[in-house]
Order: structure tokens, then sequence, then C-alpha cells
């Protein structure tokens, strides 16, 4: 029987059972949490907080506290150990190396067969079930699918535990349907130093029958320009012909789209994005060109600390979905079958629609900048930006913000190191574009640079190209699913950059 005839079947079956959380998101979470702590009471985990007695989710809540890395971190190196029944039942061999930025200190994050088969690679299918369903006639599956993913080392206190960037750990236990049809060989996929990955991505690839990708977008625009390059091309469907479809997350899209469609320029390119982290995951892109369905059937029970109460692990305020609202940034609290327990995951988000529920990732607990009462997160950043790059001709390739503090009399502000790949016809005007769009957007900024009372005009810094990805090289950074921190609330990250980079800042480039 075709593929196509197979898998038609079963998107119907799956899309059904979408359509019921959908209608029933509430009762769906319920059962969830059900069934995560009965699973959780034969864990060590389940032992200390009283798993036994929960009966409902306020039992939950009283019994079991709000836990960040730090918290977690003796359970997982319980459970790295080779301990069993830890956080979740039975063994835990594998670990998702966490892809923050800020830290050198790694986190690993556990992931547990059942994470992996009904979170991780549910989301995967259920990707595909959507675009199936919204491209019936599409034969996405007649081509290759290209993996932009991360590297994976071994874990040498345990010869069969091994851990990296959670798309290695997929990698390596692709179910036969799926492994058939990626690209490139795994040896390839998995390499460690970005810079020679890259170009054997390339040399391995190109003559492939490459149907669709998935990866971040800032580091697969690398390997496509690269592609182009040796290519001599201009257009990836040069090299690709039957390319249609990129699958993408980790930061937001709007920085990079246009830099996609000027090298995949044809309205029949389609794009997905999905909220997929190191802890689970979350969301998939259902209707084009909408927001993200929260995806509630995959062992994840959801819960939220309005941002404007957020005080960590101390927080007082965290609601059930069923008491979120509209338009308000909360961040987001997991319950997991990877043996997470209300786990603080540092995004946050905000809810778009809640018939059915559906949100926006919004930033990180701990990237905004509130110096001044401004309070401009990542999602704020991401929009000004768009509107700057398109009234200037520009195409963004990385960035970083901080503020700049009131000293020596000095007025307040916002510093920020801005890399493009077209740069902006006119670099002052695309300054006063960013502050009039973030004006547009934020009202707490609007109110701080009223008549530069507190917030002078910004300074944005041109910064050469290659910036962002020399300092994450530093950082020991570089590919896969690691991201150059968007805002900070300190001076450090942009410090360092300039610092590093003295005399490749092009500030006074004011035409191209």
């Amino acid at each position: 029987m075709p593929f196509n005839t197979i898998f038609g079947w079963l998107i119907k079956k799956r899309i059904h059972q979408i359509e019921l959380f959908r209608k029933y998101p509430k009762e769906v979470q319920k059962e969830w949490l059900e069934r995560l702590v009965h699973h959780g009471r034969s864990t060590l985990f389940g032992e200390k907080y009283g798993f036994d007695s929960i009966q409902n989710y306020e039992d939950f809540k009283a019994k079991v506290p709000l836990q960040d890395y730090e918290d977690v971190k003796a359970w997982v190196d319980l459970a790295v150990s080779g301990e069993d029944h830890v956080l979740w039942p039975g063994e835990t061999k594998w670990f998702a190396k966490s892809s923050g930025t800020t830290s050198d200190r790694s986190k690993f994050i556990p992931v547990t067969k059942d994470s992996l088969e009904d979170c991780h690679y549910k989301g995967g299918k259920d990707l595909l079930a959507i675009y199936y369903s919204h491209f019936p006639s599409t034969k996405l599956y007649k081509g290759k699918h290209l993996v932009v993913g991360g590297t994976a080392t071994q874990n040498q206190l345990r010869p069969d535990s091994y851990s990296g960037d959670l798309s290695a750990i997929i990698l390596k236990n692709l179910p036969w349907w799926v492994e058939i049809k990626r690209t490139p060989a795994r040896h390839i996929a998995l390499m460690s130093e970005w810079e020679e990955k890259i170009e054997q991505l390339a040399d391995s690839t190109m003559k492939e029958d490459v149907s669709s990708i998935s990866g971040v977008p800032s580091w697969t625009l690398v390997l496509l320009n690269r592609i182009l390059e040796k290519a001599g091309a201009t257009d990836i469907r040069e090299v690709w012909p039957n390319l249609e479809l990129f699958m993408h997350g980790g930061v937001s899209f709007k920085p990079y789209e246009e830099e996609f469609r000027r090298i995949i320029p044809h309205d029949d390119m389609n794009y997905i994005e999905s909220y997929n982290a190191s802890e689970g995951f979350f969301g998939i892109q259902d209707e084009i060109d909408g927001d993200l369905l929260l995806m509630l059937d995959y062992g994840v029970f959801f819960e939220f600390i309005p941002m404007d109460e957020y005080a960590g692990t101390d927080s007082k305020s965290v609601v059930g979905i069923q008491d979120v609202e509209l338009d308000k940034n909360y961040a987001v609290v997991i319950s997991t079958n990877g043996g997470l327990w209300r786990y603080i995951i540092g995004d946050t988000v905000k809810f778009t629609s809640i018939a059915p529920y559906r949100v926006v990732v919004s930033g990180r607990t701990k990237h905004f900048i509130n110096v001044f009462g401004e309070e401009v997160i990542v999602e704020n950043a991401d929009r000004a930006l768009e509107q700057a790059c398109r009234e200037t001709s520009a195409l963004l390739k990385d960035y970083t913000a901080c503020p700049v503090f009131m000293e020596g009399g000095k007025q307040g502000g916002h510093e920020w190191l801005v890399e493009f790949s077209k740069e902006p016809t006119d670099i002052e005007r695309f300054t006063a574009s960013l502050d009039s769009a973030l004006r547009a957007i934020n009202s707490d900024y609007d109110a701080k640079r009223t008549n530069n009372l507190t917030l002078d005009f910004p300074k944005v810094h041109h910064m050469a190209s290659g910036t962002f990805e020399k300092w994450l090289k530093s950082k020991g950074k570089l590919g896969g699913q690691h991201k150059v921190p968007r805002l900070s609330n300190s001076r450090a990250v942009v410090e360092e950059i300039l610092t590093a980079n003295n005399g490749t800042v092009l500030d006074n480039v004011k035409s191209v």
C-alpha cells in the first residue's frame, strides 16, 4: 500500500485525537496529572513528596514545591550515576544538555523512554500529520529530510548512558521509518566540531533530493548559505528542486523570515513552527500563519506563573490552564513523563487564544530589560527589529541588547549589538525605526522614552560579520541548539562581546 495512503489513514485518526483535547482541554490535562502522579508514586521523588496522598491538583500544588535546576540537580545526579526510579520509574539513560549561554555550567535534563516516544516523537509525527492535513497532495515523503541537529557525547560515568543536544538524542533513537528518509549520515549529523560539520553537511546533502528541513533558523541559514556558495546558486531550489517545508523552532522566526524568502523565493515553500525544548515538546503551529497550539496529551501537565508576580521558585501565584488570561505574560511550569515535577523551564508565553489554547513564546524569565520599569521582553524586540529591517531593506542575522545605567550624571538607555546578513540602507534610520516600533509595541517603554526623561535614544552598534559566531565559539557553544541571549538586565554579555571585537564595530556606516 502506498505510504501516502497509509499516512492518510493515520492522519485522520490523530487529527481526531487532537480535536478531542481542543474540545476538552481541562479534562485532558486533569487526566494527565493523575497519570503522572500515579507513575511518580514509585519514585524516590514521589516518596519524598507524598505522591500516595495526592488526590487532586490542589494537593499537588500543596505538596510539591516549584523547582528550578538547582533544586533538580541532586536528583538528576543520582539518575546519571545509574540509580533507578529516581524521578521517573525505571532507568534513565539519556540526558539532554542544556543550550543555555549565560552560564558555563552545563545542565542535564533527563530524557526517558516514555518522554522520547510519547512526547518528542509524538510531536514530530503530529507536525507531519498537521502538515499533510493542510496539503493532502504533498509528496513530502518521497524526498529526504535534512536534520540540522546538535552533538552527542558519551557520558563516561556509564558506558551505556550518553548526553548531548536533544536533537542528537532524538537522532540516535529514531524509528526505522524516519531513519531511512533522514540525511545526512549519522556520524556527520552528530559531529561536535561545528565548522567542519557545516562543510560535511553541505557536501553530503547537496546531491540528495531534500524535500524538508528541520532546525534552528539561525544555524540552518548558515548551512543553506554555504550550500549556495558551493553550488554557485542564488536559489536553494536550484540545489533541491523538491524542497517544500522548513520545520523550525528554538528562536523566533521573525528576524530570519526575509532571509529565508530571499534564498527560497517561492510562494509554495511552507514553514511550520514547533515549540520543542530539551524538557519536552509543547506546541505546534496547527494553522498556516497561526500561533502555536498547546499540545495537551504529550505527558506534560502545564502550570503558569504571571510574570508580574514572578519570583522564581518563591512565586505564590500559580495557575492551571483553566485560569489563564489572554495577552498576559506567563512563566511556564511543567510536570512531565521525563521526570520533571513543577519545573520552571525559563520560557515565557502569552495566550493568543483559549478556545483552543494557543500561545506565542514571548521570551525567557531571565532574558528581558527592566532596569527603568520599561519591561522590554524578547517578543517586543523581535517585532521591533522586524519593522526596522523592513523599513531599511535590511536582513538581520543576530542581536543582543542590554541597559545603559545612569552613571556620572548620564542618561539611562538601551545598547544594542546587531549583526546583519544584509546591511540597512541607513543605520540611523534603522535605529530610529527600532525605537519608534518599541514605543508603539510597549507602553511602558514609550512612557520612559517620553521627552527622554528616563530613557535616552537607543544606541545601536552595527557589528561586523561573524561577531556572534566568534563569541559563541569562544564559549564552546558554536552551532546546534545554542543561541545568543537576546536581552539582559546586566551588561556582562554586551561588554564581553564589545571587548572581544574591539575595532570591528561598524557604527559609522550610515548608508550602503
